[in-house]
């Protein structure tokens, strides 16, 4: 049965028939003609991988990333950055590296990251004479901090999918988050010094306090979400929830930017999204418990404790692996499919299984803006207006400053676990 569902697989992906609906054709070719087990099972294995409590934090993080991107929170965030490093040299380029990293503390998704702030900063960029290709790359590869830095809805279905605590995985995302943003805010300070670009970025800048005074509604949020959930205030699902109230109050009476007529839209498209994603994990679950049935996760295991004999070896093949599956696969299909597999694996090694969702989430960030696949590269690309094979020449430097930040965070599990160390 699992040849059978493989190559079906294979020949739906070929034919560019969806995943979530690759993987549910591919399951019921499967069950129906290589075993004896009824199709009853599709539907109620489906159900059964969406009933799930911290799921719901999914829709309510959409939402919210959704909210601030209309009620003006994005733009605020995008000139209290530009007001901290707008008077370097290359500094629109950072700024747009910095308000990644503190939209991302709120709405917990790399495509919402791109459209709300990409539509602002890649025309700033190209009105100060950075190439329109450099500014999409910018903001592809800025955007995967979204699933990095908590809350994380990757990170919430890894928790998820393999019995992990959500809480310790949002405190273990903030070191990688915090790495893979300075090394991306080092490097294009270092490339437009080089390249000369970056040197009108001064123009249409705000003062600091100015800035501040403006965005400080705003800075609360990740205050008041994160803070919550640490404090023991509610649960990282009700944050979720708390952060869309948050969006509401902020948009809508502080700063109002958030018109009644605007809600409806705002809700549709969060409908939608999440209806896309809900979908992909009803799959991914059948998926999944048709191989569990199979045996295969305990014939893969057996296998590479006796092919790796080391963690050290068992980390690079998978590092390997999942940067191959991160160019083809959705990032929440993969990590559904995966992590239940290799997560006992990585735990048979002594390696934490929080060191290791964050392995797997870093992997599969870097999946989204690298070809032929990436949604964040596709998001930074209709923005842009631009074909993807516009942005490969300028894509690549910062493919491989991920790349680096990856292996550091692979082998120097204190980058991960130093936070969760010293709270829990």
């Amino acid at each position: 049965m699992n040849a059978a569902i493989g190559l079906s697989l294979i020949i739906l992906f070929s034919l560019g028939v969806p995943i979530a609906v690759s993987i549910v054709l591919a399951s019921i070719i499967g069950i129906e003609f290589f075993s004896r087990l009824p199709l009853l099972l599709v539907p109620q294995q489906m159900f059964v991988g969406i009933d799930n409590f911290p799921l719901m934090a999914i829709p309510f993080f959409i939402l919210a990333g959704n909210l601030m991107a209309a009620g003006g929170i994005s733009r605020r965030l995008v000139d209290l950055a530009k007001a901290l490093v707008g008077g370097l040299q290359g500094g629109l380029a950072m700024t747009c590296v910095l308000t990644c990293m503190m939209f991302a503390a709120v709405s917990g998704s790399s495509v919402a990251t791109t459209f709300a702030i990409g539509s602002i900063l890649i025309p700033a960029m190209v009105k100060h004479d950075y190439p329109r290709p450099l500014a999409a790359s910018i903001q592809a590869s800025s955007a995967e901090l979204g699933v990095l830095i908590p809350p994380s809805i990757p990170l919430i279905l890894y928790g998820v999918s393999t019995d992990t605590s959500i809480g310790k995985l949002f405190i273990a995302g903030i070191g990688p988050g915090l790495l893979i943003g300075g090394a991306l805010l080092l490097f294009l300070y270092l490339f437009c010094k080089i390249r000369g670009y970056g040197l009108r970025d001064r123009e249409d800048r705000h003062d600091f306090p100015t800035a501040f005074k403006r965005a400080w509604a705003a800075l609360l949020m990740p205050v008041v979400v994160i803070g919550g959930i640490y404090g023991g205030v509610f649960t990282p699902t009700e944050a979720s929830a708390v952060a869309v109230v948050y969006a509401l109050i902020v948009g809508g009476l502080i700063y109002r930017e958030l018109p009644l007529a605007e809600l409806f839209p705002i809700f549709k498209e969060s409908v939608i999204s999440t209806a896309a994603v809900m979908l992909i994990i009803a799959a991914a679950a059948l998926f999944s418990f048709l191989i569990s049935r199979s045996g295969l996760p305990g014939e893969v295991a057996s296998w590479v404790t006796e092919v790796f004999d080391s963690p050290l070896a068992f980390l690079l093949a998978v590092n390997v692996m999942l940067l191959v599956v991160g160019m083809f696969i959705e990032t929440s299909a993969a990590i559904l499919v995966l992590a239940p597999i290799f997560t006992p694996i990585a735990v048979q090694y002594g390696i934490d299984p929080v060191h290791f969702g964050l392995i797997i989430v870093v992997n599969l960030a870097l999946g989204m803006f690298t070809p032929p696949l990436g949604v964040n590269l596709f998001a930074a690309c209709a923005v842009a207006r631009l074909s993807v094979d516009q942005l490969l020449p300028w894509l690549m430097r910062f493919v491989l400053v991920v790349l680096a930040c990856l292996l550091a965070i692979t082998y120097l599990p204190w980058i991960s676990l130093g936070l969760v160390d010293l709270l829990y």
